[in-house]
Protein backbone atom coordinates (compact mmCIF):
# COMPACT_ATOMS: atom_id res chain seq x y z
CA UNK A 1 0.00 0.00 0.00
CA UNK A 2 1.29 3.45 -0.92
CA UNK A 3 1.41 6.13 1.83
CA UNK A 4 -1.06 9.00 1.33
CA UNK A 5 -1.08 12.56 2.68
CA UNK A 6 -4.69 13.58 3.23
CA UNK A 7 -4.34 17.32 3.88
CA UNK A 8 -2.41 20.01 5.69
CA UNK A 9 -3.35 19.68 9.38
CA UNK A 10 -1.71 22.72 10.96
CA UNK A 11 0.94 25.38 10.65
CA UNK A 12 3.12 26.04 13.72
CA UNK A 13 5.08 29.24 14.22
CA UNK A 14 7.44 30.24 17.00
CA UNK A 15 6.54 33.52 18.74
CA UNK A 16 8.28 35.57 21.41
CA UNK A 17 5.26 36.85 23.36
CA UNK A 18 2.22 34.54 23.14
CA UNK A 19 -0.29 37.09 24.49
CA UNK A 20 0.88 39.81 22.08
CA UNK A 21 0.63 37.34 19.21
CA UNK A 22 -2.83 36.22 20.38
CA UNK A 23 -4.06 39.82 20.25
CA UNK A 24 -2.80 40.09 16.65
CA UNK A 25 -4.32 36.82 15.46
CA UNK A 26 -7.64 37.48 17.20
CA UNK A 27 -8.05 41.21 16.48
CA UNK A 28 -6.26 41.64 13.15
CA UNK A 29 -6.83 38.26 11.47
CA UNK A 30 -10.04 37.53 13.42
CA UNK A 31 -9.14 33.90 14.07
CA UNK A 32 -11.09 31.72 16.48
CA UNK A 33 -9.05 30.46 19.43
CA UNK A 34 -9.53 26.75 20.10
CA UNK A 35 -8.61 24.50 23.04
CA UNK A 36 -4.97 23.46 23.31
CA UNK A 37 -3.57 20.47 25.20
CA UNK A 38 -1.75 21.23 28.47
CA UNK A 39 1.77 21.32 27.08
CA UNK A 40 4.66 22.31 29.36
CA UNK A 41 5.48 25.32 27.16
CA UNK A 42 3.38 28.41 26.33
CA UNK A 43 1.29 28.62 23.19
CA UNK A 44 -2.15 29.01 21.66
CA UNK A 45 -4.12 27.31 18.89
CA UNK A 46 -6.44 28.85 16.30
CA UNK A 47 -8.88 27.51 13.73
CA UNK A 48 -7.94 28.13 10.08
CA UNK A 49 -10.92 27.50 7.85
CA UNK A 50 -12.86 24.32 8.51
CA UNK A 51 -10.23 21.76 9.46
CA UNK A 52 -6.78 23.34 9.58
CA UNK A 53 -5.17 25.03 12.56
CA UNK A 54 -2.51 27.58 13.45
CA UNK A 55 -0.35 26.67 16.45
CA UNK A 56 1.58 29.43 18.20
CA UNK A 57 4.56 28.16 20.18
CA UNK A 58 5.95 30.59 22.75
CA UNK A 59 9.39 31.52 24.04
CA UNK A 60 10.99 32.28 20.67
CA UNK A 61 14.54 33.57 21.11
CA UNK A 62 15.87 33.13 17.57
CA UNK A 63 15.41 35.61 14.72
CA UNK A 64 12.42 35.06 12.39
CA UNK A 65 13.27 34.62 8.70
CA UNK A 66 10.09 35.39 6.77
CA UNK A 67 9.33 37.26 3.56
CA UNK A 68 6.45 37.44 1.10
CA UNK A 69 8.63 35.61 -1.45
CA UNK A 70 10.12 33.29 1.14
CA UNK A 71 8.85 31.68 4.32
CA UNK A 72 5.19 32.56 4.82
CA UNK A 73 1.79 30.92 5.00
CA UNK A 74 -1.30 31.83 3.01
CA UNK A 75 -4.96 32.06 3.95
CA UNK A 76 -7.63 31.83 1.24
CA UNK A 77 -10.23 34.59 1.74
CA UNK A 78 -13.54 35.46 0.09
CA UNK A 79 -13.02 39.20 -0.46
CA UNK A 80 -9.66 40.99 -0.51
CA UNK A 81 -11.43 44.41 -0.54
CA UNK A 82 -13.05 43.67 2.83
CA UNK A 83 -9.71 42.63 4.34
CA UNK A 84 -7.96 45.74 3.04
CA UNK A 85 -10.70 47.91 4.56
CA UNK A 86 -10.37 46.01 7.86
CA UNK A 87 -6.60 46.54 7.95
CA UNK A 88 -6.98 50.25 7.11
CA UNK A 89 -9.62 50.69 9.86
CA UNK A 90 -7.22 49.13 12.39
CA UNK A 91 -4.24 51.10 10.97
CA UNK A 92 -2.44 47.81 10.32
CA UNK A 93 0.16 48.10 7.57
CA UNK A 94 0.04 45.56 4.77
CA UNK A 95 1.78 45.06 1.46
CA UNK A 96 -0.08 46.52 -1.49
CA UNK A 97 -2.19 44.06 -3.44
CA UNK A 98 -0.57 42.03 -6.18
CA UNK A 99 -2.09 39.91 -8.87
CA UNK A 100 -0.48 36.53 -9.45
CA UNK A 101 0.01 35.32 -13.02
CA UNK A 102 -3.05 33.05 -12.58
CA UNK A 103 -5.23 36.04 -11.61
CA UNK A 104 -5.44 35.43 -7.85
CA UNK A 105 -5.09 38.58 -5.75
CA UNK A 106 -2.65 38.66 -2.82
CA UNK A 107 -1.98 40.99 0.09
CA UNK A 108 0.45 40.39 2.95
CA UNK A 109 0.40 41.39 6.60
CA UNK A 110 3.22 40.87 9.09
CA UNK A 111 2.62 39.61 12.64
CA UNK A 112 4.39 41.07 15.70
CA UNK A 113 7.28 38.58 15.33
CA UNK A 114 7.86 39.28 11.63
CA UNK A 115 6.01 36.28 10.17
CA UNK A 116 4.49 37.16 6.79
CA UNK A 117 0.90 36.03 6.26
CA UNK A 118 -0.57 36.09 2.77
CA UNK A 119 -4.28 36.62 2.26
CA UNK A 120 -5.30 35.58 -1.22
CA UNK A 121 -8.36 35.22 -3.38
CA UNK A 122 -8.86 32.19 -5.55
CA UNK A 123 -7.90 32.63 -9.20
CA UNK A 124 -10.84 33.52 -11.45
CA UNK A 125 -12.64 30.59 -13.03
CA UNK A 126 -11.47 29.79 -16.54
CA UNK A 127 -13.90 30.86 -19.27
CA UNK A 128 -13.07 27.99 -21.61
Amino acid sequence: MRPVIRQLDHVAIHVKDVERSCRFYEEVLMLERIPRPAFTFPGAWYRLGETQELHLIGDRTEEVHSHHRGNHFALLVDDIDVWEAHFRALHVPYLERRTRPDGAIQIYVVDPDGHYIELCSPPPKSKH
